[in-house]
């Protein structure tokens, strides 16, 4: 199955790249003057900072291999008749009449928002049995937590 991410997702990976990039001549740096301070074995400082280098390269490394992998969509072309990627959803408990509105979005983008939408993966045991469902449909979640069921109340 291809691995999607939306646009502002995109970027969002893209400039976390770059930060690590931009955070890279100061921690070589860090490394350096550390490495003049004698001794490695017993030496904190450049321990610290090696390990911080470490952190800064297998970060960059993963994300750039990961926006590799991705598939690039643009939300706003998608129709709004049935739950797709990109969706914002607001679904009713129908145990407890409580209502959730998600935004459905890949798993690279599963953050914090200040919007009120919950940001949840396409992936995830609630967005994946909701996907293809239209206004009024219903789903069941098999979650660790126990069986849930849903109806979608808005698309967006």
């Amino acid at each position: 199955m291809a691995q999607y991410i939306t646009k502002d997702g995109m970027q969002r990976l893209r400039k976390r790249m770059q930060v690590l990039i931009g955070e890279r001549p100061k921690v070589i740096k860090q490394v350096v003057t550390a490495r003049e301070m004698g001794d490695l074995s017993e030496n904190a400082e450049y321990h610290a900072a090696r390990e911080r280098q470490r952190f800064l390269e297998n970060e960059f490394n993963r994300l750039k291999e990961r926006s590799e992998q991705l598939q690039v969509i643009d939300t706003s072309s998608i129709p709004k008749d049935a739950v797709r990627f990109g969706a914002r959803v607001i679904i009713n408990n129908l145990k407890d009449n409580s209502q959730r509105k998600i935004h459905l979005i890949g798993v690279d983008e599963v953050y914090d928002s200040d919007d009120e939408y919950e940001r949840i993966s396409i992936m995830s045991p609630v967005g994946k049995p909701m996907i293809g469902k239209k206004v009024g449909e219903k789903f069941i979640v098999n979650a660790p937590i126990g069986r849930k069921e849903f109806e979608i109340l808005e698309i967006k």
